[in-house]
């Protein structure tokens, strides 16, 4: 590990919590329906999408309203996607001819784009047209961002307010993210990426010979204004098979900073949205903090794994980091940084390859994931996840005072707590249930790249990441049928199936009277409860995954220590 490395992680996390108090504030000021800078530019188009759609934007849900218009919007979402990728092959903007995907890839593709997992069995340089990048890919990146923000919206107004007993809009939510949020900060930040070098053009690739004699065909199309909102909305999926590995996606250490920050803005910003719904901004920094410290403890472990290198390595000689599958451009500390950033955000873009990191190295973002992918986690996603898991820590923290357990002045009962449980069960459930049949049947080891242990990792993080909606790989498992198919199931499970008692929860908050403080009201942005927090989450995940994790990631680091590789 080295100072430079340790600068550019600093620098980069100093900036993302600069930026959390002013977008969190305009998030909530944009949700408030309080009017803000863009107002006069957005809501005449606003009161057209409402009207051409006869939707009543004063008109409030109750939770299982917005639970069905949620369900609804991603369903339609989803046969459009499995249409225009099974339909490609006959649309225009298809320069390079690409044919129609199989049904199987495109049943995974559909539904991996519309829960925002954007897990990839194929390499879109080579497989998507311009079309299918844009009006298929591209637009799911911002409507399935929006769902999940408008989620957390609802769920923080459910357990914020003091009056209501609804939840809000769900076309009003996901109408104004996709105009006052994710739009804007596309624009300008696209923008910057093409000045940078990434491409933004209709241009058929182009086929060059190199100075070697090497023919070599050079990647064009609209890139720039997915890779922004790729990043932007916790997407992953990349225009190109290396994703940010590749130099059109991400071709300087400049872009590399700005795609960093743009992946972490708005998960990090978003507690701080939380905070002013609920009256009180150290709500929000609480959480903040748990965030960071989680965050931080992941990058030290990655960066010191990856910075010790491979010991079968240095026995022949060769000293230094473990460099396999990085970027020479990004190095050691900028790989380790991105592969913790990127799965603790449930962004999945990568811009080194996780299969090639070593065994521990390796274990930091699988772990990211099952943990619920919390660690700031998603756009929306890992708000409310981690405010499910502040429902159980204040649970418990009442069995140890022996008090009621209240958060926010709401009392957390019996009906709260089987919700809460049912809906961390889901990672675990779709994770580990397809990982054991996927190690038992042929179709489930026929494309594996490796053997042993890290055979079995390349399984479990790939269920794991579907399961989690992150959608990054460890790159070393192929496409089969049975991996379509069922990690199709996992995606929309793992995005769905906790969605609705996340929803049927806040319902019942909302209707919850908020009691006043009392001298033995339980302090929640107390360190106390940051570490309780803390706790919580550490001690489920190790109780769910460390067996699992034991026979792949950990097994691997102890016997490549008695110089056995796979």
């Amino acid at each position: 590990m080295t100072a430079i490395g340790w600068l550019q992680a600093i620098v980069l996390f100093a900036i993302v919590t600069a930026l959390v108090r002013p977008l969190g504030a305009y998030m909530w000021r944009v949700f408030s329906g309080e009017r803000t800078l863009l107002t006069p530019v957005f809501a005449p188009v606003e009161g057209i999408i409402y009207r051409i759609a006869r939707i009543d934007p004063a008109a409030e849900m109750q939770w299982y309203t917005y639970l069905f218009a949620t369900l609804a919007f991603s369903a339609v979402g989803l046969v459009y996607l499995y249409v225009l990728l099974r339909t490609q092959k006959f649309l225009p903007l298809n320069p390079q001819g690409f044919d129609n995907l199989a049904p199987d890839l495109a049943w995974n593709t559909a539904v991996s784009f519309v829960t925002n997992t954007n897990w990839q069995f194929y390499s879109g340089e080579n497989t998507m047209s311009y079309l299918s990048q844009m009006a298929g890919l591209t637009w799911h990146m911002f409507t399935s961002a929006a769902v999940g923000i408008a989620v957390a919206i609802a769920f923080i107004r459910g357990i914020t307010s003091r009056s209501l007993r609804t939840l809000g809009n769900f076309w009003v939510d996901l109408t104004r993210c996709c105009f006052y949020v994710l739009l804007p900060i596309s624009v300008a930040g696209g923008l910057a990426l093409v000045w940078m070098g990434i491409p933004q053009n209709f241009h058929e690739y182009l086929n060059l010979t190199s100075l070697e004699g090497f023919k070599q065909a050079i990647t064009g199309g609209p890139m720039a204004s997915l890779e922004v909102i790729k990043e932007l909305g916790t997407n992953g999926g990349g225009f190109i098979g290396q994703n940010s590995a590749a130099p059109n996606e991400n071709p300087t250490a400049w872009s590399n900073a700005l795609e960093l920050l743009l992946l972490m803005a708005i998960p990090a910003a978003l507690t701080y949205t939380f905070g002013r719904y609920a009256r009180d901004v150290r709500q929000g920094w609480a959480l903040f903090i748990a965030m960071s410290i989680m965050l931080w403890s992941g990058f030290w472990i990655a960066y010191w794994a990856e910075a010790a290198g491979n010991p079968l390595v240095h026995q022949l000689g060769v000293l230094g980091g473990n460099l396999e599958g990085k970027e020479a451009r990004y190095g050691v500390a900028g790989s380790a940084l991105w592969a913790v950033w990127t799965t603790a955000t449930s962004c999945g873009a990568v811009n080194s390859m996780h299969d090639s990191f070593t065994a521990l190295g390796g274990l930091i973002p699988m772990v990211n994931i099952q943990l619920g992918e919390i660690i700031f986690g998603g756009v929306g996603s890992g708000i409310y996840g981690k405010l499910v898991f502040v429902v159980l820590t204040v649970f418990i923290a009442g069995l140890m005072v022996g008090r009621t357990p209240e958060y926010l002045g709401k009392k957390i009962e019996r009906r709260e707590v089987q919700l809460a449980i049912l809906f961390v069960l889901i990672t675990p459930l779709f994770v580990l249930v397809p990982t054991a049949i996927a190690v038992l049947i042929p179709a489930g080891l026929a494309t594996l790249s490796n053997a042993g242990p890290h055979g079995f990792s390349e399984i479990l993080y790939a269920f794991s990441s579907a399961t989690g909606n992150n959608g990054s790989a460890f790159a070393g498992l192929g496409v089969n049928l049975f991996y379509n198919i069922s990690m199709g199931v996992a995606m929309f499970f793992g995005r769905y199936a906790e969605i609705v008692p996340l929803l049927a929860l806040a319902g019942i908050l909302a209707g919850k009277r908020a009691v006043a403080e009392s001298a033995g009201t339980f302090t929640t942005y107390s360190p106390i409860f940051v570490v309780l927090l803390i706790g919580t989450i550490l001690i489920v995940g190790a109780l769910t995954f460390f067996p699992a994790d034991a026979l792949g990631p950990i097994v691997e680091h102890l016997v490549l220590q008695q110089g056995k590789t796979f």
